[in-house]
């Protein structure tokens, strides 16, 4: 309304002067043509005069002479052209004048309808201002209902925090998930009954319950085997690839709250461990190669997760390194840096144990990704490079273990207030836990420079997953020569793993960690304080039950292992004063 007043103003002030002007103008021509009127009338007194001298002339002289020659009257030529002209100029100046007063009553009118439109404009401008002085009130009131409504979203998420992880520690933060792959045509090669006789009931692996496998199996010459394992979860054949990850994915809620996850796949040689963690795959040369989305593993689900729940919140300004190591025959190979075509000399890498206990891998490469499709573009290309042999078991046997390390660090903070800082801090800073350890050394590497560091980098928490080579049956599997040779490495990697796992059982006081390069590179998962979920991948067919039974005894004894509460995140809330 002030601006509408205004321009009514302005166009009134416009139309006032142009027609001053016009009036100015016409004025102007009313004095011109009074003096060329004067002038005329001069002109018509000298006419009369010379015309009045010579009828004098003419009256002096006598009348015998007048009557001889008549005195002729000489009127000048000029005279009435002079009096037209006068009576149009004083036409011209009665239609002027008439003019002029009606362009002088139009301004006068024009004038006064624009003082009204300023009286009304500004009266509307009053009572505009009088209304935003009344919304500004009204959104001082709403800015401070938010910033109040913020505070008690703040305190609410850092209770939700509190709560969440309380729920995931109630569930333990060693948990063993157990699930049974379905009968695939494959398994009939092997000539296993319950494949081929639609009278033998299908598989000897059963799931009773969400919590509760049943290994029933009778074989001739052989005792009745009849045990039942109680885990967490326990999906039956059926269970889809959402359905395993809708238990994966509060994990992932920790994680970003500042917990260390891993995520570990366990089980024998085609039992459907990559499955599970990575989703079928595919013999296309394609990114990524795991074919549908409903079919997608862990890993790919967990990376669109992931970014969600870094984008709901941009103020903590998380960012994702991603690095990707093999353990082949007791050696671990950096499978980024042997991406960029490297030796194999010049990617293995070792797990060192510094003086303060902290686990360290120097040179290892990581890699920044700054979406869902970078993290999975970038473990695809590097999983076509990762040891693989058909088997009798397996057509594409993983002949190492595969873990995959996305860390996530802080960057420089975007302002915000004290308590948002707070709130927000590092869980990690200032204290050597598990999720900071390996930081200093596995700093991020930029293109050309895997064994560059970052330094002052504050390691927010780590997400690892991992898909164990599968345990076999060197009979079984039929390998000889170098296939043998790894797979005896294989097998001992994997007792290994369950040697540490009884020993921490057990609180023994040594644990043997570095009896092999893959337990000493899981340290930080296994004894520290990392929310660790062991996913126990087993077949339901005959010939495999006591791998099977191996698979689940060596998840009993990872469930009986205690340890302290999962460390990170922020401190519990505090009352506001």
């Amino acid at each position: 309304m002030p601006a509408q007043a205004g321009r009514w103003g302005r166009f009134s002030e416009h139309q006032a002067r142009q027609l001053q002007r016009q009036v100015q103008a016409k004025e102007e021509r009313i004095v011109e043509l009074e003096m060329e009127n004067a002038v005329l009338h001069l002109r018509l007194a000298q006419c009369r005069g010379m015309t009045g001298e010579a009828g004098s002339a003419a009256a002096g002289l006598c009348p015998r002479c007048l009557e001889q020659d008549p005195p002729r009257r000489s009127t000048p030529p000029a005279a009435p052209q002079l009096h037209r002209r006068v009576q149009k100029l004083k036409q011209d100046i009665k239609a002027l004048r008439a003019s002029s007063l009606a362009a002088f009553r139009a301004c006068w009118e024009h004038l006064q309808d624009g003082l009204s439109a300023v009286e009304a404009a500004v009266q509307g401008a009053q009572l505009c201002h009088q209304a935003l002085l009344a919304w500004q009130s009204k959104v001082g009131q709403l800015e401070r209902s938010l910033q109040e409504a913020d505070a008690r979203y703040q305190l609410e998420k850092q209770k939700r925090r509190v709560l969440h992880n309380r729920l995931v520690e109630l569930k333990g933060n060693i948990r063993v998930h157990c699930r049974i792959r379905p009968l695939l045509p494959f398994d009939k090669e092997f000539g296993d009954p319950a494949s081929q006789d639609s009278s033998v009931p299908a598989g000897v692996v059963h799931a009773i319950d969400d919590e509760t496998v049943l290994v029933k199996c009778a074989q001739p010459a052989h005792p009745l085997i009849n045990k039942t394992y109680n885990f967490e979860r326990v999906y039956g054949p059926e269970e889809s690839q959402q359905v395993v990850f809708g238990d994966v994915c509060p994990l992932l809620t920790s994680l970003i709250d500042g917990y260390n996850v891993c995520i570990m796949a366990y089980g024998q040689t085609g039992c459907g461990k990559s499955y599970t963690m990575l989703g079928p795959h595919s013999k296309e040369e394609r990114i990524p190669p795991w074919g549908p989305h409903s079919d997608l593993g862990i890993m790919p689900r967990a990376a669109a997760e992931l970014f969600r729940l870094i984008a709901e919140n941009p103020s903590r300004r998380l960012q994702v390194d991603l690095s990707i190591v093999e353990v082949y025959n007791n050696n671990i190979f950096d499978l980024l840096a042997k991406a960029r075509g490297m030796a194999a000399s010049g990617c293995r890498r070792e797990a060192l144990t510094t003086k303060d206990a902290r686990r360290e891998v120097p040179l290892l490469t990581r890699e920044p990704v700054h979406s869902a499709e970078d993290f999975v573009a970038l473990a695809a290309r590097s999983l076509r490079l990762r040891a693989e042999l058909a088997t009798l078991v397996h057509a594409r046997s993983s002949r190492s273990h595969l873990i995959i390390t996305a860390t996530l660090t802080r960057g420089p903070a975007a302002g915000g207030s004290p308590a948002d800082q707070q709130a927000e801090r590092p869980p990690l800073e200032g204290r050597p836990a598990s999720g900071s350890r390996g930081g200093a050394s596995c700093g991020r590497a930029p293109a050309g420079s895997p064994g560059a560091q970052q330094p002052k980098e504050q390691v927010h928490a780590k997400l690892q997953l991992v898909d164990l080579a599968g345990s076999e049956c060197a009979g079984v599997s039929g390998v000889t020569g170098s296939a043998l040779r790894e797979t005896s490495f294989i097998n001992r990697s994997l007792a290994a793993l369950a040697d540490v796992l009884g020993a921490l059982s057990e609180r023994r006081g040594h644990i043997p960690y570095r009896n092999s390069q893959l337990t000493h590179f899981l340290q930080d998962v296994l004894g520290g304080d990392a929310k660790l979920l062991v996913m126990l991948c087993v077949s339901p067919c005959r010939k495999h039950v006591a791998e099977t039974l191996r698979c689940l005894g060596f998840g009993a004894r990872a469930r009986q292992v205690q340890r302290g509460q999962a460390s990170g995140g922020s401190p519990a809330p505090r009352k506001p004063r």
